[in-house]
């Protein structure tokens, strides 16, 4: 990676933020719910029409006594008792956990929520906004709205938090920062003299931390605004937010003791303050000079919310260090997001070129199977090629699915699961050639990928075909893909147990196993299962046929030998 290429933006952004108003009329709406708080009440929440436009805003505040008590609660409940967050579980992070203090909060204003969110329609653009464990209940409240945020024309909603603390494990932290989309709706204002958004990762507070860790159990996600008296910066990476909030921490205990009292912090002062640093600040200048851009980028955004603002020592040489790898990181994420759109017309070109490959195969009498698995010629080694990008490209499809939160990989799933049957029913018979190539045995048990595995789950839990659709598989079979993609799999094994029984081997178990397949087979056949190639003169299947016919001899009878005997397969088209 070329290092000049890189740059931090984090300030330039957060200026953005800053100018464009949005913290300013979030805190507005804050700071006048906070009037209408009674004292009676833990928590109130309001929704806000901004005159002429289609915009609302939804602020949560929490009572001030509330928050004091509600801050020592640091248990964190895990996903199995949050039903309504259950959509965020994912195939790869099956659980994860929230603090117990911002799900009561959320538990006791969830109904209202919920009567509100059935009323929100598609085109309402929204800002959900809170302060403190206020922030915390709107960033449960966005995530909420997230799982039906999966229609196309739906508008996002933008969470903007102002000290709030942080809310989850690293298992929700994963749930959320996989979508790069889901990360960005959240932006968390934090003051530098604000402990809130730091208390739960804290080097000070021991019940925060993990053993032998110096970050804490609890996680960070979405865009951090972090600012101070010097100005502000954004911060996206998870990773570099908790190093710089640790840091940050460290920072104020040289000037604070570390058992600070918590005390409400005026963001509408901050903002007030940020506002006036974005129009009249000139360009930052460095105390000295660096070549490299990242590096010196980060020093700036270090500046400015406070840190490094002394002579660099070795702990801020760390911090910087671990920033520029961070930053690295992020950069490499964004450019290996999978996007499946992109690759999709050169895949469907290979799917084009596999099936000329196969029509040209059923003009030679032996159908593509056999003619890749006993390959010679320059069009089937072509096929190779063709074969492993297709491979590749769904192996990491499925893969993107699998770290996708439940609701999202559902509707992913839907959509691309024609194109996902196709590509297992025409590629996947290639791999069982090369298995049994390399005389492999049970490839469903052993040498069968994930991939198609997980492709051929989907499709089952979509539902099976009607058995009315029998009508239109006859009509269509002539030009059909065999349905059940390991059919080849069951041809290689029958052949196998057809040489054991030549040579006397597992007598009793052998025929029985033969006589399944034959069920099968024949089974295959009454639903237009199966693709007429497997009938071609040179086919594995005929191969078998003809070794099975010898065997059984002419007084054996079944639906499979009337069949084949009959030569009624040659009506199957």
């Amino acid at each position: 990676m070329n290092q000049f290429s890189l740059f931090s933006s984090g300030i330039e952004l957060a200026n953005l933020v800053v100018s464009s108003g949005l913290l300013k009329l979030s805190w507005d709406k804050i700071s006048e719910l906070y009037t209408e708080l009674n004292q009676s009440e833990e928590i109130r929440w309001k929704v806000y029409q901004q005159p002429q436009s289609n915009c609302i805003i939804v602020a949560f505040v929490v009572s001030p006594n509330c928050t004091k008590q509600l801050l020592e609660e640091e248990e964190l409940v895990p996903s199995s008792s949050l039903p309504f967050f259950h959509f965020l579980r994912t195939e790869i992070n099956s659980s994860f956990s929230i603090n117990k203090a911002a799900v009561i909060l959320f538990d006791s204003v969830r109904d209202q929520l919920s009567s509100f969110k059935d009323r929100l329609g598609n085109s309402i653009s929204m800002i959900v906004t809170g302060h403190c464990l206020g922030g915390s209940v709107a960033s449960l409240f966005t995530l909420w709205l997230l799982e039906s945020i999966n229609r196309p024309g739906t508008k996002r909603p933008l969470c903007i938090t102002f000290g709030a603390p942080l809310i989850g494990d690293k298992g929700l932290q994963q749930a959320i920062s996989q979508n790069l989309m889901w990360n960005s709706d959240f932006l968390h204002v934090a003051a530098s003299q604000d402990l809130v958004p730091r208390f739960f990762i804290s080097p000070y507070n021991p019940n925060a931390m993990e053993i032998d860790s110096q970050t804490g159990i609890y996680k960070p996600f979405g865009i951090f605004l972090l600012c101070s008296e010097y100005g502000c910066s954004s911060l996206e990476d998870p990773e570099a937010v908790s190093e710089v909030l640790v840091a940050m921490d460290l920072e104020i205990a040289r000037n604070k003791p570390p058992n600070e009292q918590w005390h409400m912090i005026d963001y509408g002062a901050v903002v007030k303050r940020l506002m006036s640093t974005v129009s009249f600040k000139g360009i930052s200048q460095l105390s000295e000079m660096i070549e490299c851009p990242l590096q010196a980028g980060i020093v700036l955004q270090l500046q400015a919310i406070g840190l490094n603002r002394r002579q660099q020592s070795g702990a801020s040489n760390l911090l910087i260090a671990k920033l520029e790898k961070c930053e690295k990181a992020l950069v490499l994420k964004r450019k290996m997001v999978f996007n499946p759109f992109k690759k999709l017309n050169k895949r469907k070109e290979d799917m084009a070129k596999l099936e000329w490959y196969k029509k040209v195969s059923k003009s030679e009498d032996k159908g593509y199977y056999d003619s890749y698995k006993n390959r010679g010629l320059k069009k089937d080694m072509h096929v190779v090629t063709f074969k492993k990008s297709l491979t590749n490209y769904w192996k990491e499809m499925v893969a993107e699915v699998e770290r996708m939160p439940q609701k999202e990989e559902a509707s992913f799933r839907t959509r691309w699961l024609y194109a996902g049957t196709n590509y297992r029913r025409m590629v996947e018979p290639l791999d069982i050639a090369d298995y049994y190539k390399e005389n492999g045995k049970d490839y469903k048990a052993n040498g069968r990928s994930q991939h198609y595995i997980k492709l051929e789950k989907w499709l089952e839990e979509a539902g099976k075909p009607l058995s009315s659709q029998v009508i239109t598989r006859k009509q269509n079979v002539s030009a059909s893909l065999t349905e059940d993609s390991c059919f080849w799999a069951h041809v290689e094994e029958a052949l196998i147990q057809c040489k054991l029984l030549r040579n006397g081997q597992e007598e009793e178990s052998t025929r029985k196993k033969l006589i399944e397949f034959e069920e099968y087979v024949m089974e295959q056949i009454k639903e237009y299962a199966v693709s007429p190639e497997i009938f071609l003169g040179g086919s594995s299947f005929m191969q078998w046929w003809k070794d099975y016919e010898q065997i059984v001899g002419t007084s054996y009878k079944s639906q499979l030998t009337d069949f084949m005997k009959s030569r009624l397969y040659q009506q199957y088209h």
